[in-house]
């Protein structure tokens, strides 16, 4: 077997060098994602049975579509029904596709979360004259991100890895640069794993914040 290490560390700072690409497009689709998650989330609360239906039709639509698909329609296949949209950049794209994609996961976990919560906590607001919107701000809100931390963090977690599907529309993240090295060097096995690594490296980095923030946020509610 021809194996190199020293070409895996010959390769590592060219494709670490594409590291905050990947970050950048996974943390702005998160942002997003977070927000309209939990909008879809509220609506399939909602007794308005149009919200809640349109809201079910969303997750179901979003999350029974393969990410690549997705891309695809947004940057290809949008501008020739919308004129307007042909200005796309890829990276837009890519934010809108990945954005919309992982909201439909995170609204069912938000929904989930937000039921969690004792319902005696809002009548009991009400009881004493607080306002809706204060409650669930102050009382329910905090309560429903904690219980929803573990799996919004899986849900980044995966993000970050589907970001390297941003290659198929001509951005170079992370994954797109190895494969470029891989062809030119012939050496795929040593890239991959290169690439595989650095991966790796990124979620490890991003499971420990994560559990610091949980023991963090959990210390008010231990007993």
């Amino acid at each position: 077997m021809n194996f190199s290490l020293s070409y895996m560390l010959e390769v590592l700072p060219a494709i670490l060098k594409f590291v905050p690409v990947t970050i950048v497009l996974s943390v702005i689709s998160m942002f997003f994602a977070i927000l309209i998650g939990l909008l879809v989330a509220f609506m399939k609360r909602s007794s308005v049975s149009v919200l809640a239906t349109g809201a079910s039709l969303y997750v179901s639509l979003f999350r029974g579509m393969p990410t690549l698909v997705q891309l695809f329609i947004i940057y290809y296949g949008l501008p020739q029904l919308f004129p307007a949209m042909s200005n796309l950049e890829a990276s837009q794209a890519a934010i809108i596709g990945l954005s919309l994609k992982e909201s439909s996961y995170l609204a069912e976990i938000f929904r989930a979360a937000l039921e969690s919560v004792d319902k005696g906590q809002l009548e009991a607001g009400l009881s004493v004259g607080m306002k809706k919107g204060a409650i669930y701000k102050r009382i329910i809100l905090p309560q429903a991100a904690i219980n929803a931390l573990p799996a919004t963090g899986n849900t980044f977690i995966s993000l970050i890895k589907e970001s390297s599907l941003a290659f198929t529309l001509g951005i170079t993240e992370l994954f797109a640069e190895g494969k470029m090295i891989a062809a030119s060097s012939l050496r795929f096995f040593e890239t991959y794993l290169v690439v595989g690594l650095v991966y790796w490296g990124l979620i490890l980095i991003y499971s420990f914040f994560q559990r610091q923030l949980e023991t963090k946020l959990n210390v008010p509610y231990r007993r």
